[in-house]
C-alpha cells in the first residue's frame, strides 16, 4: 500500500514517530487502530461538544463544576425564609446583566443560546415545536437560578422569551422583537 501525505500529515507522523520511537509502518497501523475504535467520537457532534468544551475552559472564564458543588453552593446562598440570600441575587443578576452584552450579536435563536447553555450541564434542552422547547434541569434550585439568568440575559437578544415554569422543567417560546 502507498500513502500520499500532505504536509500537516506528513509533519504529525514525523514528530509521532521521533517522540515514540515507533517506526513511520507501525505509527500509522497504530493511528489507523485508534481511529477504528473512536471513530464514532471522531466523527459525531460530540466532537463539535469538545470544541466548544475546550473554548469554554481554554478562556479561563469557565470553570468544570460538579453539579453537587453547585447544588451545594445554592444552598449555601439560600436564606433562613427559604428564598435566595438578596446579596445573591444581586450579585448573579450583575453576572446575568454582563451576559446581556456579551451575547448582543452572538445568538439569533434562543435554540442557539439553549444548546450553547446546555453544554454547562446544568440543563437539557428538547424541541418541541419550531420556537419552542421543552427545559429540563437537575433540580428546582437550578431551575429558578437559571430560568432567571436566562431572563436576564436575552435583552440584547433579536426575541423574546415567554417562560412557563414548573417545578424542574421549563417551557420557553421565542417570540421576534
Amino acid at each position: 500500500m502507498t500513502v500520499s501525505l500532505d504536509a500537516d500529515a506528513r509533519a504529525a507522523l514525523e514528530d509521532l514517530t521521533s517522540r515514540t520511537g515507533v517506526g513511520q509502518s507501525e505509527m500509522v497501523r497504530r493511528a489507523l487502530a485508534f481511529y477504528a475504535a473512536n471513530f464514532q467520537a471522531a466523527t459525531t457532534d460530540t466532537s463539535a461538544n469538545l470544541q466548544d468544551y475546550h473554548e469554554m475552559l481554554s478562556g479561563g472564564e469557565h470553570v468544570l463544576l460538579d453539579i453537587d458543588f453547585l447544588h451545594c453552593f445554592l444552598d449555601f446562598v439560600e436564606g433562613e425564609d427559604g428564598k435566595p440570600d438578596p446579596k445573591f441575587l444581586e450579585g448573579a443578576d450583575q453576572v446575568s446583566d454582563y451576559h446581556a452584552h456579551e451575547y448582543d450579536g452572538e445568538f439569533d435563536s434562543l435554540g442557539e443560546l439553549l444548546e450553547w447553555l446546555s453544554l454547562c450541564g446544568f440543563l437539557t434542552v428538547r424541541r418541541s415545536e419550531e420556537n419552542t422547547y421543552h427545559v429540563v434541569y437537575p433540580s428546582e434550585q437550578l431551575r429558578w437560578f437559571m430560568t432567571r439568568f436566562i431572563e436576564r440575559s436575552v435583552v440584547n437578544l433579536p426575541f423574546t422569551v415567554d417562560i412557563e415554569e414548573g417545578l424542574t422543567k421549563v417551557l420557553m417560546t421565542e417570540t421576534p422583537k
